[in-house]
């Protein structure tokens, strides 16, 4: 069943406030402080949810969609697999090449003065990867609206990671409270940006869910595999705790879905 405009927009604006608040939170500085140590348990907790709605949802619904569009041809799953890869490599393209400071969940102190064409070309890229986030809301609802809710609770674990690390690059280009409200509100509403879009005008153009579901597939695999996990590696040092937070955000994820599911059957 699909998911209806109301459900997806209520996914889109939670998202985007996810974003906010996580800018927010540096302000007063002792909220920062006592937040920062758990940040890295968040990011592994996402990562793990993430990972998993991505390779045990998203995929093979991409796999099903396009068996559906040629089902006499195996051979019709090689563009899919392409477009994977495209939202793959788009997505590397965009933190590392157009906004190569930026890294998702990398704490910068306020004493660590960055330029502010560093921190804004951040911004910049990352409007990019959080409107592909709202597309892939959209798109998961539009083919199955328990999958669109999966999907929302993975984009929605690392949406306060990426405010706070926008935030922080703000601040620690000089800038202030207001700066960092404006920075993290854009990168929210490209989100909600991302959902609308998709849903008024890629939902009555035939095939947009066949050609957006893998591109949006090889962003959540890239911010998931490819941002993520390493920044938990890098975070984990000697801590067991964060490492298994990966694994919690599995079993997070195999309980929504065998509650979604439950539900569903009821």
């Amino acid at each position: 069943m699909e998911g209806s405009l109301p459900e997806i927009l209520l996914f889109g604006i939670l998202a985007a406030l996810g974003n906010i608040l996580g800018g927010l939170v540096l302000f007063p500085s002792v909220i920062h402080l006592n937040f920062r140590p758990y940040l890295k348990y968040l990011l592994g907790l996402g990562a793990g949810f993430m990972l998993s709605v991505t390779l045990i949802e998203i995929l093979p619904k991409v796999i099903v969609v396009w068996q559906k569009r040629s089902p006499d041809s195996a051979e019709e799953l090689f563009l899919p697999m392409i477009l994977v890869m495209a939202g793959y490599l788009l997505t590397q393209f965009v933190e590392h090449t157009i906004a190569p400071h930026f890294h998702l969940g990398e704490e910068v102190h306020h004493n660590e003065i960055i330029s502010t064409g560093s921190a804004y070309t951040a911004v910049g890229g990352m409007i990019v990867h959080t409107f592909f986030d709202g597309v892939t809301i959209a798109a998961a609802s539009h083919i199955d609206a328990r999958i669109g809710l999966l999907v929302f609770l993975a984009v929605v674990l690392h949406k306060f990671p990426e405010g706070f690390t926008i935030g922080s690059m703000v601040l620690a280009a000089g800038k202030g409270r207001k700066e960092v409200l404006i920075s993290t509100t854009l990168i929210g509403l490209t989100t909600l940006l991302g959902v609308l879009i998709f849903y008024f005008i890629g939902r009555g153009i035939d095939s947009a869910v066949t050609f957006a579901l893998p591109v949006a597939a090889g962003v959540t695999l890239y911010v998931s595999a490819s941002d993520l996990i390493p920044e938990v590696n890098h975070h984990s040092g000697h801590k067991v705790g964060v490492s298994l937070s990966v694994f919690a955000g599995v079993v997070l994820f195999f309980a929504a879905h065998l509650l979604l599911h439950s539900i569903a059957e009821h």
